[in-house]
């Protein structure tokens, strides 16, 4: 007799004391008919409105809930890699508490996961939701940008929505970075994927955690983490300019000073002494560029991720049992 799968669901929450009571509800509603156990973890990131409070009364109601209590707010990746690092599930679903993510899609993911996918990810869809025009547009430049520059595809719209597979969360549990997004290095994984598309609902209570300023500090933090171009700009634009002012520098040099100026040109010394400038401002860039290759390596190696991710072998003695548990 197989035992019978479990699906961790994590939400972190900070201040959600006011909406909790109808996300339980919507959560034990969106799971009661399915044939999985489940786990409710969640993450209290601090919050100073009795949110915890509220969660070990669910915990003593229900033997399905647990509560993770931070003792400060560590911020919305630390609290979803503290849910991730305490799921005890074949599965994990990541959950945001203020009932935006439709807790109905759960089946949905779970049907896809069953169906072969590792991760499946929640994707906004187009022109859905109810964020600012500013923060709409800011959001489309963010994934531009950093699909640009990194090496690993982020989807847009994709949400931190997303079920993600036990062996996904043995190799996520490997990370030992502490300036993380926890989607971009789900997303470095790999694993088979799939998409579920969904229209997220208002806010039920509260106002959102994320400020303007918590977004574009999280953006940065992602272009840092999932890039290495950053890094090398310096280098690159140095290259430019020395690549610009050394011709010029030379073409000057010659047809003022060897040829005597026979086209006539008359360069003026501030403008001599400009050129003369760019390229030293060019050279002392490049060094920069060579010094941020090696700051490079270092970071490289100090974020100690992993050199590859392979699948467990999938014969019948070293399968996982999660996975043989799950199948048809």
């Amino acid at each position: 007799m197989t035992k019978s799968t479990l699906i961790s669901i994590i939400i972190p929450c900070y201040n959600e004391a006011e909406g909790l009571a109808a996300l339980y509800a919507a959560l034990v509603q969106a799971t009661k008919d399915s044939p999985e156990q489940f786990e409710f973890i969640f993450v209290d990131d601090g919050s100073k409105d009795g949110t915890a409070d509220l969660v070990r009364e669910l915990t003593r109601k229900s033997a399905h809930v647990r509560l993770i209590e931070l003792t400060r707010n560590f911020g919305k990746e630390i609290a979803v890699t503290a849910g991730i690092h305490a799921a005890r599930g074949d599965a994990a679903i990541t959950i945001d508490a203020d009932l935006q993510h439709p807790p109905s899609l759960i089946p949905e993911l779970i049907a896809a996961w069953r169906a072969g996918a590792e991760i499946v990810v929640g994707v906004r869809r187009t022109g859905a939701g109810h964020a600012p025009v500013l923060k709409r547009a800011g959001s489309a430049l963010f994934y531009r940008l950093i699909n640009a520059i990194s090496d690993v595809e982020i989807r847009a719209r994709a949400t931190d929505y997303r079920l993600i597979d036990r062996v996904v969360i043995d190799e996520f549990n490997r990370f030992t970075e502490r300036g993380r997004i926890t989607r971009g290095l789900i997303d470095w994984l790999g694993f088979r994927r799939a998409y579920v598309n969904f229209t997220p609902a208002k806010r039920y209570a509260g106002t959102a955690a994320y400020t303007y300023y918590s977004l574009i500090n999280l953006a940065l933090a992602s272009f840092v983490s999932m890039s290495l171009f950053p890094l090398k700009v310096a280098g690159y634009v140095g290259f430019i300019i020395t690549a610009l002012s050394g011709p010029l520098g030379l073409f000057i040099l010659v047809e003022k000073y060897m040829m005597g100026d026979p086209l006539g040109l008359n360069f003026s010394g501030p403008a001599i002494l400009a050129v003369i400038l760019l390229f030293l401002v060019g050279i002392i860039l490049i060094a920069l560029g060579l010094i941020s290759l090696y700051i490079a390596v270092i970071h490289i190696e100090v974020t100690n991720r992993p050199l590859y991710v392979a699948r467990p072998e999938l014969d019948s003695e070293k399968e996982p049992a999660a996975k043989r548990d799950r199948r048809p």
